[in-house]
């Protein structure tokens, strides 16, 4: 069964339908969402959602493009919240999504690059990976994950070069690939997808963004993943079935908080 690895099921796009969403993917044989965080009001929510929806996994962390309005409260309840999941609540399995994002105009690096540092070594204290957004920022992301080691995670969303990506492996790390796959001109990321080692890759959506092609302007869904698992397996000429159950063990592996059950 697949592992959507990125899926932001607590957001608004999925407030009037998210029960039908999880089935529909369910039915569609994915049988787990990561579901992370973009800021610490949104805790109690993703955390409410995962509950409620099996096959569900929450992460928590603060976004680089959610640090204009946290402050240093926001990281207390960060390790508030971690500290409530190793008491026997819904384990979390991951401190994310958190990361440097220099796409934006005039992005605010010192504050960003603040609240990343502090969130990798909470992770590192609690003993768990990290889903990180490297959005126009992966050479300053990984100088900090060389200088704050976690224990792994994910890349998400990458759109690197293979040196990059060959140091995230390096460093423990899976990369995330998902609908952008999916476009005939995303030359650069269908390459490196069909040649980087199966054991480095894994599968998500960032549900309700970034659409693969056939939906391309629309709501993003999880049920949309076997699509893509069947697009990168077409462009690795191996078999859809056989690329499902590696990445779904690579995100079991990088993710080690997942239940077996999910």
């Amino acid at each position: 069964m697949l592992i959507d690895t990125h899926c932001h099921l607590a957001a608004a796009a999925f407030a009037d339908d998210r029960q039908s969403v999880v089935s529909a993917a369910r039915q569609a044989g994915v049988s787990t969402l990561v579901v992370p965080a973009v800021d610490a009001a949104g805790f109690g929510e993703v955390r409410a959602v995962c509950a409620l929806h099996a096959g569900c996994a929450p992460a928590f962390g603060i976004h680089p493009l959610y640090v204009q309005q946290a402050d240093e409260d926001d990281l207390d309840r960060l390790r508030a919240a971690l500290l409530c999941s190793s008491q026997g609540q819904q384990p979390v399995v991951a401190v994310g999504e958190i990361g440097l994002d220099f796409f934006v105009a005039d992005p605010d690096v010192a504050r960003q690059e603040h609240f990343f540092v502090e969130q990798l070594r909470i992770a590192r204290a609690a003993d768990l990976p990290v889903l990180l957004h490297v959005r126009r920022s992966i050479d300053q992301v990984l100088k900090y994950l060389r200088r704050i080691r976690v224990p792994g995670g994910i890349a998400h969303a990458f759109n690197g070069s293979r040196q990059q990506a060959d140091e995230f492996i390096r460093l423990g790390f899976k990369l995330g690939f998902g609908g952008s796959l999916t476009y005939g001109g995303s030359t650069r990321i269908r390459q490196l997808a069909a040649a980087l080692p199966l054991t480095a890759i894994v599968l998500e959506t960032d549900a309700p963004d970034m659409p693969p092609a056939w939906l391309a302007g629309e709501r993003n869904l999880p049920g949309e993943l076997p699509r893509i698992n069947d697009v990168l397996a077409t462009l690795r000429g191996i078999d859809g079935r056989a690329l499902a159950l590696a990445t779904a063990t690579n995100a079991r592996a990088v993710l080690p908080r997942l239940r077996s059950d999910d």
